[in-house]
């Protein structure tokens, strides 16, 4: 926990300087939340607190530090002024209550569940997910004796028949990578509430410009400020956002969040820290034990991302709708996954949900199957072949071989990665640039096939 000026305010609480107090719009709250002049030397910039520990005024103070009773920087593994800047920031921009940065996105998936589950607990969680995701919840998670029951989340009805007694919460991503597929937040914010749990939302791909889950009825909402956030595939890091409006005295479940905590003689977050519980939660117990911490300077580069988040995103999705739309039109291409093009059955909850923006991320499926995939990936020029998203530049990447590899085959399709299929992570460059190089991609890998056919 944190408090950058004077002590008062804990680590990731919106500023009622640059947040929802005040009534300013998001391009405000993507420069300014989280950033005054540093008091000192007067500078602009959030500096970069590279440092591990911080000066104690007294011991009294010390002890009322670690007992939780004021808020302040201990130690950078809990809170650091630099990391709390861009939680701030964050927080503001996904109109959150109190956000925690982290050292990764699935780092932000664990911080997110550690405050919530128990040994033998279950969740639900869809099955066209990151690819990661599935393997982080279906097996590392197992680990801890957690289960993740993973299901079609645009079947409502199966959903709610998955929600056991032991489950905790419900997660999807607001637009999935790499399928593209947006979920239905709202009807499924109503069944998690329903039944007493959290709606947790990625909303990685999305990012706070184009939807922002909260609005929708979600409870919890988590990034890998590695992508759009930084923007330009120069920093890892994660965030998870509490939205301070969820419950979780309603009933038995949460008792990491209502019960006794030992660890702080026997404080109650939720009674002593109310909408802020679980943030506070997440970085005093899961951050000091689990230590996934940002690295300072990360979350400098994070903040510096964040200031053009919506100048960046909409020429992200003004690329990816020109992109795809000469892809759905190529004698190469099987099918595009894109919820911009007129026929995609995810277009209508893309005009709610997003805005009418489609974002940038989408897949489409090669007439040459797996090979086909592969040999388009390296025969790009512009396009990048690596496993990220979310950089200025256009990313290229064949899911079935690389970022789903680990997966069972109905996993991958499912997921939205069969053997056919090729993602695209579109960037800033000029669309004809990019649409040229793909189109000498795909009759060169096309060529190629034909001739290893002879």
């Amino acid at each position: 926990m944190s408090e950058r000026d004077s002590g008062s305010k804990p680590a990731g609480e919106t500023a009622s300087k640059t947040g929802e107090a005040r009534g300013y719009g998001f391009e405000t709250k993507m420069i300014h939340a989280g950033n005054q002049p540093e008091p000192i030397t007067g500078a602009r910039q959030t500096p970069i607190y590279q440092n591990v520990g911080y000066v104690f005024q007294d011991a009294d103070h010390a002890a009322s530090l670690y007992n939780l009773q004021t808020f302040g920087f201990i130690y950078t593994r809990v809170g650091n002024p630099t990391v709390a800047a861009l939680e701030e920031r964050i927080a503001a921009m996904e109109g959150g209550r109190g956000a925690t940065c982290c050292a990764s996105g699935h780092s932000a998936q664990l911080l997110a569940f550690f405050a919530l589950m128990e040994p033998g607990d279950e969740f639900v969680a869809s099955n066209r997910l990151y690819g990661g995701s599935i393997t982080q919840f279906s097996k590392t998670f197992r680990k801890f004796d957690w289960r993740a029951h993973l299901v079609d989340t645009d079947d409502l009805n199966a959903v709610r028949a998955a929600i056991g007694p032991k489950c905790k919460a419900l997660f999807v991503e607001s637009l999935a990578n790499p399928g593209g597929s947006i979920s239905d937040l709202e009807a499924l914010a109503e069944i998690a509430h329903a039944a007493g749990i959290p709606l947790i939302v990625d909303n990685t791909l999305a990012t706070p410009y184009l939807c922002r889950p909260i609005e929708w009825g979600a409870d919890i909402v988590v990034h890998s400020t590695t992508k759009f956030m930084a923007g330009s595939g120069t920093s890892v890091g994660g965030c998870v956002v509490d939205s301070g409006k969820f419950d979780w005295a309603q009933n038995d479940k949460f008792g990491g969040l209502t019960q006794p905590e030992p660890a702080y003689h026997g404080i109650t977050f939720y009674e002593t820290f109310g909408d802020l519980a679980f943030t506070n939660l997440a970085h005093a117990v899961a951050l000091r034990d689990l230590g996934p911490a940002m690295a300072p300077m990360n979350a400098f580069l994070t903040l510096l991302g964040a200031e053009t988040l919506s100048l960046r995103m909409a020429r992200h999705c003004e690329n990816a709708e020109k992109v795809a739309g000469f892809l759905a039109e190529h004698p190469e291409v099987a099918w595009v996954s894109y919820a911009g093009l007129p026929d995609s059955p995810y277009h209508e909850r893309g005009q709610k949900y997003l805005g009418g923006r489609y974002g940038s991320l989408f897949a489409f499926g090669v007439t040459g199957g797996y090979d086909m995939g592969m040999r388009v990936v390296e025969s790009c020029e512009l396009w990048s072949h690596l496993a990220n998203i979310g950089d200025t530049r256009s990313l290229i990447l064949h899911p079935a071989s690389t970022t789903h590899r680990q997966l069972t085959d109905e996993q991958r399709i499912t997921a939205g990665a069969a053997d056919d299929t090729v993602r695209l992570s579109v960037g800033l460059e000029t669309a004809e640039d990019l649409i040229e190089d793909l189109g000498r991609a795909l009759e060169r890998a096309a060529a190629a096939g034909r001739k290893a056919a002879e």
